[in-house]
């Protein structure tokens, strides 16, 4: 029995792997001389040179900013057993989400910047498409599940403890792994099948799914109904979620006979609601809008935000609204700087 589920097993991944991989060896062609092509040329943010040191500025400094905020929750909450709960367990890993998100754009744009290079190779390009997509998906699940964890919570205290056990995190945890990782294959793989023409300038600052498509001169149909379809689950799925969940504990907390009992309760969610709101409202514009809709600047525009923008201001809101949050970082930063001035002595 064993055997004959692994035979069927591996029979069923050479399939896939044929039916996805083999019909586009390469994925690019230039139609009108045959030849094959082997990368991509990103627009950028902007086309004036005289633009790009102050881009270059803005963007590392947004970067570093993001890449510290972010790493300090991810100690924060893992060096204070206080935080060593559910609620901040999913807060350290959409940190880490966060913190690999910007890690997937920002320095190839840095470096095009610097280099005065406009170039990305056609395997770049989709491991590139792969990773921001892994990462911007996680960071919408977890976004959900939170919400989840922040209903429980709230609306059913003293279940808390069996609803959401280690294991249970834990488990809720892999399943967004496994989503987001599935979604961004099943995208990275639809598209390495399509020819691409002999324009090859991408109408962006890094590889998305629908500038890609656009510059395609294959049948784009399944991938734009796949993009709508997987848009929709990762998108509305989790929003879903955070409105049900929001739904039930606004009521709840309006319940609670306490002034300052409401104010924790509506501190320890007001955090979550304000980065729902950003991240979600830029990403359903861009993926979720319809294709004849879409323009480079708008795209752009909105792909800042929640590509960089959030991904930097999620440690602020997160511990400028959380005292717990900011007694954990005063107590990190007092240890470090402690440990700082005995080695400078």
């Amino acid at each position: 029995m064993t055997i004959s589920l692994k035979a069927t097993s591996i029979t069923l991944s050479i399939s896939f792997l044929y039916l996805f991989c083999l019909p586009r060896k390469r994925g690019i062609m230039d139609q009108n001389n045959q030849s094959t092509v082997t990368e991509f040329l990103l627009l950028g943010l902007s086309e004036r040179p005289e633009q790009q040191p102050l881009l270059f500025n803005i963007f590392l400094a947004m970067y570093l900013v993001t890449m510290l905020g972010n790493l300090l929750i991810i100690l924060a909450t893992g060096s204070d057993l206080h935080l060593h709960t559910p609620m901040y367990f999913f807060l350290a890993n959409l940190s880490f989400a966060d913190a690999c998100f910007s890690s997937t754009i920002v320095p190839k744009m840095l470096v095009n910047i610097q280099t005065h290079s406009e170039t990305i190779s056609y395997e770049g390009c989709l491991s590139q498409m792969y990773l921001l997509m892994t990462f911007g998906a996680l960071d919408d699940f977890l976004l959900g599940v939170m919400a989840y964890d922040c209903y429980v919570a709230i609306c059913r205290p003293l279940h808390y403890s069996t609803l959401m056990s280690p294991l249970v995190c834990v488990l809720l945890l892999a399943a967004c792994w496994v989503l987001t990782s599935f979604a961004a294959l099943l995208h990275t793989l639809l598209m390495a099948r399509l020819s691409f023409c002999a324009s090859k300038t991408i109408q962006h600052f890094f590889c998305d799914v629908v500038p890609l498509l656009q510059l395609s001169c294959s049948d784009t149909r399944t991938n734009q109904v796949a993009v709508f379809i997987v848009g929709s689950v990762v998108l509305t799925g989790p929003l879903s979620l955070v409105i049900l969940s929001y739904a039930r504990i606004i009521p709840t907390i309006l319940r609670i006979p306490s002034a300052s009992g409401r104010q924790k309760a509506f501190s320890t969610c007001g955090s979550h609601l304000t980065v729902v709101f950003l991240f979600y409202g830029t990403a359903i514009s861009v993926y979720l809008d319809p294709p004849l809709s879409h323009s480079g600047g708008k795209d752009r525009v909105a792909a800042v935000i929640y590509t960089v923008v959030i991904p930097m201001l999620n440690p602020f809101i997160y511990s400028l609204r959380n005292s717990d949050v900011k007694t954990a970082l005063k107590k990190l930063l007092g240890i470090h700087t402690l440990l700082f001035l005995l080695v400078s002595l």
